[in-house]
């Protein structure tokens, strides 16, 4: 089949969760013998086109800053649409499917209006449903009612739906999605075997590894690991990423004078940020939005346990079996998650060894081949749809 992938992000040039679910499932069609086309915005510099053997990488826009403030901005989500509508009412007829991410959902709402034209199938992965509440948050009043209207349109579009979590899943069927939708549950590409086991650094370290923007709450890490060091003197912090919090981080740091403690080396090569994991305490991961989690079950194969902090639009919460790859902090604040932390350091190598249980257990679900088999399989009843 002819698969275009709608994506305004394209991995490794930006890094996350989606983006590497693009590139596995671009990577993967084209190993099942599908004419593959992946339609994003430009985020390389000239001379250094990506090149991904077998997909054609269409640039639709230029390159653009896609967050202010920590939120993403209105201009390049518009300009994707933009571009995504003009390629698909001149080449729509190309594909028989066009598989987008329902974020941002301007250029799915381009994708439904070249549909009649190209009469292709649609298939949306629906990482994230956001509440009325959380559109309200982000956005304002008037801003969140469009928002979530708009949410509401795409959900009610003709499609093959997919949704990585529960809690998503249940938010889309409560909007009236038409048809269903099919939950899926792996994103991981590592082995389906645990990395072979590896001691915790001494002194402990715990990990951080995402973006820095809002909702990922980077800073509550150092403000755990200030009131865990009470009882575990000797702990350290690596915070690996990089965004428009790195300065409130940063600062953070050397507010509770801990800038011999906590390191925050910024974006550094995947094969960095993987040895640290390998001998980390734990990863925490404070957010307060989350459509998956992969970095849990990253570091479940590594037979690290996690940090995740409860919330309604944390999807994360839904990979942890507290106490057997990790830990739960009930409130976001530095104190509950040092609490959590400090359980996984009195845990030891006893935990250590449930998590890679855990993880064997569970690896195959939690595969993004699984998940790949899935979705090519529906792109019949999508071209149908």
């Amino acid at each position: 089949m002819r698969i275009c992938l709608v994506y305004d992000c394209l991995y490794p040039w930006t890094v996350g969760g989606g983006e590497r679910w693009y590139r596995g499932l671009a990577e993967r069609l084209v190993a099942d013998g599908h004419e593959v086309t992946y339609l994003t915005l430009t985020q390389w510099d000239d001379g250094q086109e990506p090149e991904i053997p077998g997909v054609q990488v269409i640039a639709v826009g230029p390159r653009l800053e896609l967050y202010k403030d920590g939120n993403r901005k209105i201009g390049p989500p518009l300009r994707f649409g933009v571009g995504v509508l003009r390629h698909l009412l001149r080449h729509g007829r190309r594909y028989d499917v066009v598989h987008a991410s329902s974020f941002p959902y301007f250029s799915l709402l381009a994708a439904e209006a070249a549909r009649p034209l190209g009469r292709y199938g649609v298939t949306v992965d629906w990482f994230e449903v956001w509440s009325r509440e959380y559109w309200r948050g982000y956005l304002g009043g008037i801003g969140g009612r469009i928002g979530w209207t708009i949410q509401r349109v795409c959900a009610l579009m003709p499609q093959t739906a997919y949704a990585f979590s529960r809690r998503y899943a249940e938010r889309l069927d409560a909007i009236g999605l038409r048809g269903g939708v099919t939950l899926l549950t792996g994103m991981h590409a590592g082995a389906l075997e645990a990395a072979p086991p590896a001691p915790a650094a001494d002194p402990p370290t715990v990990v951080y590894a995402g973006r820095m923007i809002p909702e990922k709450r980077a800073w509550l890490v150092v403000d755990a690991i200030a009131k865990a060091r009470e009882t575990v003197p000797d702990l350290r912090g690596r915070i690996f990423g990089a965004g428009p919090e790195h300065d409130r981080v940063v600062a953070r740091i050397a507010e509770l004078g801990l800038q011999d403690v906590v390191e925050v080396p910024g974006f550094v090569a995947t094969e960095v940020i993987d040895e640290a994991m390998r001998t980390a305490l734990c990863v925490v991961q404070p957010s307060s939005r989350e459509g998956y989690g992969l970095v849990v079950v990253e570091a479940s194969g590594h037979g690290v346990p996690a940090v995740v902090v409860e919330g309604a639009d944390n999807a994360a919460v839904e990979l942890i079996a507290e106490g057997q790859n990790g830990h739960v902090a009930a409130e976001p604040t530095g104190a509950s998650i040092a609490a959590a932390v400090v359980a996984c350091h009195t845990g030891g190598e006893a935990l250590r060894e449930r998590t890679r249980a855990w993880y064997a257990e569970n690896a195959e679900r939690l595969s993004l081949d699984a998940s790949l088999k899935t979705v090519s399989a529906g792109y019949g009843s999508a071209r149908r749809t």
